[in-house]
């Protein structure tokens, strides 16, 4: 074999398999372009199957659905105030916008994701929007309602409530990971939040000195934060999440007579020491936290927190207490004389 013919076969050779490298680099970009193509495919499948069929609200849905004859503002004529059309598949309530009377509005178990037709309804008292599809339960304001439930919605925000009279907003279950646009000046009456079950690390962003019972279980709070600014808590609920340690709470909370801490991280009895400063603290819950686990759990617990009435379940006995005091006392003698003070010198200091 010459030379040149040594050379055409190492060409053809080296030209085959540049051909075959492009052949197989096609078929990996032709793959690439299927598994993107079946990608967008299967998530235009799962939007449209996520998206309910249009159900609008209809008068004859709402002629079987209206109930409770009132007077109207004026007195002088009659509307009915009340609709209840919970678990009826409804899409869509614009037709809402004519019933400018309705009071009482329960659309609860339905498909909605929009729900801003309510906002014609000034005269609405109370709120029932749970387990609906909602992303915001953002409202303009409304002057009279008083009660608003959103729970089992896909909200990620609490922006956009600012409703004077609101006493009372459930948003538990939803995808809430910050609280922020609750505004203290305008939120003056609303005593009861709950945050159940959302995506919280923090209790920071809850700035509503006027708020009574805070329900924030079932987060992923780790730290608590904001705490000075609910000097009117009389009930806190941080039950189910990831708290350690018992750090953040605030002497403005004078208040504070209820605190639920089942099911956390807090692993040193001393931390117990650190809610001292709530005076009137009488009921706590520590269970299903390693230091419950401890020896002398109640007992080093009532120690530390001498007024407290009640432990978990449990309300401490007579016994219970006097065994207290008399270990307390025994320690505090022991620190003095590790001190080298007296007794008599600690009266004279006192007197």
């Amino acid at each position: 074999m010459s030379d040149l013919e040594g050379e055409e076969t190492f060409d053809e050779e080296e030209v085959g398999a540049e051909e075959a490298g492009e052949e197989e680099q096609l078929d990996e970009e032709e793959k690439e372009l299927g598994d993107e193509e079946q990608a967008e495919d299967e998530q235009v499948e799962e939007e449209e199957e996520e998206k309910p069929p249009a159900n609008p609200l209809t008068e004859e849905i709402m002629a079987e659905s209206l109930s409770l004859l009132c007077k109207t503002g004026d007195g002088l004529s009659h509307a009915y105030v009340r609709l209840d059309t919970h678990d009826r598949e409804i899409t869509d309530i614009g037709i809402l916008k004519g019933f400018i009377h309705l009071r009482y509005v329960d659309v609860t178990k339905n498909n909605l994701k929009d729900i801003s037709p309510l906002c014609a309804l000034t005269h609405m008292l109370t709120l029932k929007a749970d387990e609906n599809m909602l992303t915001s339960a953002k409202l303009e304001e409304m002057p009279f309602l008083q009660v608003a439930s959103f729970s089992h919605n896909r909200i990620n925000n609490t922006e956009g409530i600012n409703h004077p009279n609101l006493e009372i907003l459930n948003l538990n279950n939803n995808n809430i990971s910050h609280v922020s646009g609750l505004d203290a000046s305008k939120l003056t009456r609303l005593h009861t939040l709950e945050l159940r079950g959302n995506r919280l690390e923090s209790t920071d962003g809850i700035y509503l000195p006027n708020l009574k019972n805070l329900f924030l279980g079932a987060n992923m709070i780790r730290r608590l934060e904001g705490m000075s600014r609910l000097s009117g808590l009389t009930t806190l609920h941080l039950r189910d999440n990831q708290i350690d340690n018992l750090e953040g709470f605030a002497e403005e909370q004078g208040m504070l007579q209820y605190v639920n801490l089942r099911g956390n991280n807090v692993s040193n009895i001393k931390e117990c020491n650190k809610l001292k400063l709530l005076p009137k603290l009488r009921a706590l819950a520590l269970g299903e936290n390693p230091i419950a686990e401890e020896d002398d759990y109640r007992l080093e617990v009532l120690i530390s927190l001498r007024s407290l009435e009640r432990l978990d379940k449990d309300e401490y006995t007579g016994e219970e207490r006097s065994e207290a005091e008399e270990i307390h006392e025994q320690r505090r003698q022991e620190e003095l004389a590790n001190e080298g003070v007296t007794e008599e010198e600690t009266v004279e200091k006192q007197d």
